[in-house]
Formats: C-alpha cells, sequence, structure tokens
C-alpha cells in the first residue's frame, strides 16, 4: 500500500503555474502509475484541502544529448493539476512564490 507521499512527488513552480493561484489550481509531479482518485486522495490528506478537480498529463521521454555521439533519454513523468474548491484554503508551499 502506498502512502500519500509516494503519490505525489514534488510541486512544479514554474511561470506558467503560478499564474492559475489565484483561482486555487495547484500543479504536482506525481508517480507514472497513479490515477485521479489516488491523486485527489493524496492531496487530500497532506493538504487538508477539498479538491474538486484532477486533469492528468504524461511528459513523454525526450532524447538528450550530452557530448557528440553517446545520446539518452529524459525520463517519463506524469503531472497533475488539482482544482481546489473555493472554501477550501490555500496550499502553503505556494505562498510567497508569486
Amino acid at each position: 500500500m502506498r502512502t500519500a507521499y509516494d503519490v505525489i512527488l514534488r510541486p512544479i513552480i514554474t511561470e506558467q503555474s503560478m499564474e492559475d493561484l489565484d483561482i486555487k489550481k495547484y500543479v504536482f509531479e506525481v508517480a507514472v502509475d497513479a490515477g485521479k482518485i489516488e491523486i485527489k486522495k493524496a492531496i487530500e490528506e497532506i493538504f487538508d484541502v477539498k479538491v474538486i478537480k484532477v486533469t492528468t498529463t504524461m511528459i513523454h521521454p525526450k532524447e538528450k544529448r550530452v557530448g557528440g555521439n553517446p545520446s539518452g533519454m529524459t525520463a517519463k513523468r506524469k503531472k497533475a493539476v488539482v482544482k481546489l474548491s473555493a472554501d477550501s484554503k490555500n496550499i502553503d508551499i505556494f505562498e510567497g512564490m508569486v
């Protein structure tokens, strides 16, 4: 059985993700095999908030070169955008970033 901290790996803090903080949308990197319901329960457990919607997208591997001949691939990742209810409190780790 996975814990909530195994599902939610880290927050994604970019300019684009910071624009949606006022409408209570937060972006996280999650486990590749995690489902939307599992992500929702993990966010609600960790941050004590009410989630109303979760959208996910897969970040496919891209080719990466270091130097000339040897090349490899970046890691496969999954990103989740979490929308909180209007009466829910804000998530503290994103405060002070804007």
